[in-house]
C-alpha cells in the first residue's frame, strides 16, 4: 500500500515538472516574437502588436510589458521603438530643415567690428577686447532670446502673408565685465533690450536700444552673481549716474552700433541652433 502512495506522488511530480517545462518552452515556437536575431523578422509595428495579441486559439497570450514585445528586431540595430508617427514625424523635420536652411541668410556668423574676438560654447557666446590696460568681456547666450511678440501672434494662429511676416530677431540680455589690471573686482553690468526701444521711426530722435539693469563690483572670471555683492538697480536710480553709466560703457565699445550687430551675430547663432536642433531631432526620431 505504501508502495502505492510513493509511485502516485512520484507520478504526479513528473507530471507537474513536465507541464511546467511545456508551459516555459511555449514562447519559443513563437518565432516572430521570440526571436530578435532573425532576418526575415519585421520592424515592430501597431500591425504586428495587434497580430501577437489576436492569437487567442494559440493559448499563447504575451505579457503587456514584456520585454520580448518591447525590443523587437530593428534594421537599423538602435534597439528602440519605430511607429508610423516617428515615420511621418521625421519627414515633418526633413520638410522643416530643408526651409529653414533656405531662408538662412549665411552658413558663416556676422564679424563684429571693433576688434571683438569671439568664443563660443554651444549656446553661450563671449566677446572681448583689449584696450590700455582694460579687458572688456560680453557675455551672452542665445537660449530664451526670441522676443515673446512672435510667440503670441504664433499662440494666436495670425498667419501673415510671406512678404508681411517679421522678421525674426534675437535679442538677449548681456553681461559686460570691464576688468583693470590694478583692481581686485570687475566691474560689471546686466543688460538687456527694452522692447520699446527695439525700433525707431522716421523723424524719431535716436536713444538707446539696450538699457542697463543692474552694476555690481564681481570676482573678475566668476559666472555666478554673488548676491552678497552690493547690487545697484537702476529702476529708481539718478538719471544723471545712468547716463555716466552708459557713457562709460560707450567710451569702451559697447554702445548702439555695437549692440546693432549683437542683435545680428545673435540672430545667425540662434537660428544655426535651431538648425542644428532640428536636425538632432530627426536624427533621433529615425535612428540615424
Amino acid at each position: 500500500m505504501l508502495k502505492s502512495v510513493v509511485r502516485a506522488v512520484g507520478a504526479a511530480v513528473r507530471l507537474s515538472s513536465a507541464t511546467t517545462s511545456t508551459a516555459r518552452a511555449l514562447p519559443l515556437s513563437c518565432p516572430t516574437l521570440c526571436a530578435p536575431s532573425s532576418a526575415t523578422t519585421r520592424p515592430f509595428t501597431r500591425s504586428l502588436w495587434m497580430y501577437s495579441n489576436s492569437g487567442a486559439s494559440s493559448g499563447y497570450r504575451p505579457k503587456l510589458f514584456s520585454s520580448n514585445v518591447l525590443n523587437p528586431s530593428l534594421s537599423c540595430g538602435c534597439g528602440g521603438l519605430h511607429t508610423e508617427g516617428d515615420k511621418a514625424f521625421g519627414e515633418f523635420l526633413s520638410d522643416e530643415i530643408k526651409e529653414e536652411k533656405k531662408v538662412q541668410k549665411s552658413k558663416s556668423l556676422p564679424k563684429m567690428s571693433g576688434g571683438w574676438e569671439l568664443e563660443m560654447n554651444g549656446t553661450e557666446a563671449k566677446l572681448s577686447r583689449h584696450m590700455a590696460g582694460e579687458k572688456v568681456t560680453v557675455s551672452f547666450n542665445v537660449n530664451n532670446s526670441i522676443p515673446p511678440n512672435f510667440e503670441e501672434e504664433a499662440e494666436q494662429g495670425q498667419q501673415k502673408p510671406a512678404e508681411e511676416e517679421p522678421e525674426i530677431v534675437s535679442s538677449p540680455n548681456f553681461v559686460v565685465e570691464v576688468t583693470k589690471q590694478a583692481a581686485k573686482n570687475s566691474l560689471v553690468f546686466d543688460c538687456h533690450f527694452p522692447e520699446d526701444e527695439m525700433g525707431h521711426g522716421e523723424g524719431e530722435e535716436e536713444s538707446d536700444i539696450f538699457a542697463i539693469r543692474e552694476v555690481s563690483f564681481q570676482p573678475e572670471g566668476d559666472s555666478d552673481w554673488k548676491e552678497t555683492s552690493y547690487t545697484l538697480n537702476t529702476d529708481s536710480l539718478d538719471w544723471a549716474l545712468y547716463d555716466h553709466l552708459m557713457d562709460f560703457l560707450a567710451d569702451r565699445g559697447v554702445d548702439n552700433t555695437f549692440a546693432d550687430e549683437l542683435i545680428e551675430l545673435s540672430t545667425a547663432m540662434e537660428h544655426q541652433e535651431y538648425i542644428k536642433f532640428l536636425e538632432d531631432l530627426q536624427g533621433f526620431v529615425k535612428c540615424n
